[in-house]
């Protein structure tokens, strides 16, 4: 009886159990899930896709100051929905050209077409690309962009550059017989007349008179910046190349020459009124002389007498004066007449630094100060396509051996 119970009582725990487990797994069934955090819902959104990167693909026309050219880019019109394609500049050799906007814009064609000059914004950069020119034209690398960003990919990169014309072949050929020509005219010039010649009338048939140093360094300073200015208007089409420490530089070596040759014309002036003034009076002597010696033959003729005899003595005094002082004149005229007389062309360097006296330092310090301003001048003008502007202090000095020159000039024999 008490088996019977005991199993009675499993029974029912084990129905119990059963029911009370079935419910909770139902309530748990019944309940909802749990919704997916915003995490989770950006995970599942799809990507939009990339804006294809546009890429310079072609080049066509002439790479050349004041010219036109055109490129084409590969997904322009993509690209332009975000950005502004009117501000795309060329890119040479890694340099953006600013303020070259495109004259021309095709979006649907990819279609670029570009004027290039030089602007104040990019002639930095235009000096650099053109600036100690070896050839007339020189290769490099082409692309566009935006002026503040970056280059666009090109074809026309390291291994395939485009050809950038640096001088015009037909107009650097006319500038070169223009500038030759001009040289060979100047130095036939300089070697048969007298145009940087003392001026006076030749010594003898065949020779010339000596060179003329305020002359020369006139003409030294008129040629370099007379092929200087023609060749950066050849690169670079500026005509208003000239700027004022040049024409400061002109006024030095014009007033050098200027004050030179007034002095040379002084001292001529004065040796001629000295040689005048001695032979007027060489002429009045003669004719004293003259005068006196018909009176001595007079007494001569005469019976002696004793007023006659003094008279005599007065008369012979006034002669052996006379034709002491006569052959004092000659003398004077025989130095003017050599000083005067035309002398020869020693050479060119001879001829300018040195005077009658020899070798003189006051000239080689303006030679030498002339040939150091004309180096500077033409490393600056081949390496930045622009006549150097020269400090005053550097005029200054420039001026100040002019002076010293000028100076020593008064003194100085001709």
């Amino acid at each position: 009886m008490q088996i019977l119970n005991t199993t009675r009582l499993v029974l029912l725990a084990l129905f119990l159990v059963t029911n009370v487990t079935g419910v909770i797994a139902q309530d748990t069934t019944d309940q909802p899930s749990p919704s997916p955090t915003p995490q989770t819902v950006a995970t599942q959104t799809p990507t939009p896709a990339a804006t294809p990167e546009p890429k310079v693909v072609r080049f066509m026309g002439n790479l050349e100051l004041d010219d036109i050219f055109e490129v084409n880019v590969e997904n322009l019109e993509q690209w332009a929905e975000t950005n502004d394609a009117s501000k795309l500049v060329p890119y040479i050799n890694g340099r953006a050209i600013k303020g070259t906007y495109p004259e021309e814009l095709h979006l649907a064609r990819g279609r670029l077409i570009y004027h290039l000059e030089i602007t104040p914004e990019n002639k930095e950069v235009w000096t650099d690309l053109l600036g100690a020119p070896d050839h007339i034209r020189r290769p490099v690398m082409l692309s566009v962009g935006l002026e503040n960003g970056s280059a666009f990919d090109s074809v026309h990169a390291q291994g395939n550059p485009v050809t950038l014309t640096v001088i015009s072949p037909v107009y650097g050929i006319v500038a070169l017989i223009v500038i030759f020509a001009t040289l060979a005219g100047l130095i036939r010039l300089v070697r048969k007349t007298n145009i940087i010649r003392e001026p006076g009338p030749p010594p003898s048939p065949g020779k010339y008179r000596p060179y003329n140093l305020g002359r020369a360094q006139m003409a030294f300073w008129f040629f370099l910046i007379y092929a200087s200015y023609i060749a950066i208007w050849l690169i670079t089409d500026a005509l208003d190349t000239i700027t004022a420490s040049l024409l400061a530089l002109m006024g030095i070596s014009a007033g050098t020459a200027l004050g030179e040759a007034l002095i040379d014309t002084g001292k001529d002036t004065a040796k001629t009124n000295q040689f005048q003034d001695l032979t007027a009076e060489k002429l009045a002597l003669e004719q004293s002389i003259s005068e006196a010696q018909t009176q001595v033959d007079a007494l001569n003729a005469a019976p002696v007498a004793a007023t006659d005899q003094m008279t005599r003595e007065t008369l012979n005094r006034q002669l052996i004066d006379g034709r002491t002082r006569i052959g004092q004149i000659d003398q004077q005229l025989r130095t003017l007449n050599s000083q005067q007389s035309p002398t020869v062309s020693s050479g060119f360097l001879r001829d300018i630094l040195a005077d009658a006296s020899g070798y003189s330092f006051h000239r080689f310090q303006i030679f030498a100060w002339t040939i150091v301003l004309g180096v500077i001048f033409v490393s600056t003008v081949y390496n930045n396509l622009t006549m150097p502007e020269f400090s005053p202090t550097l005029l200054g000095l420039m001026g100040l051996s002019a002076g010293t020159y000028i100076g020593f000039k008064f003194p100085e024999q001709k």
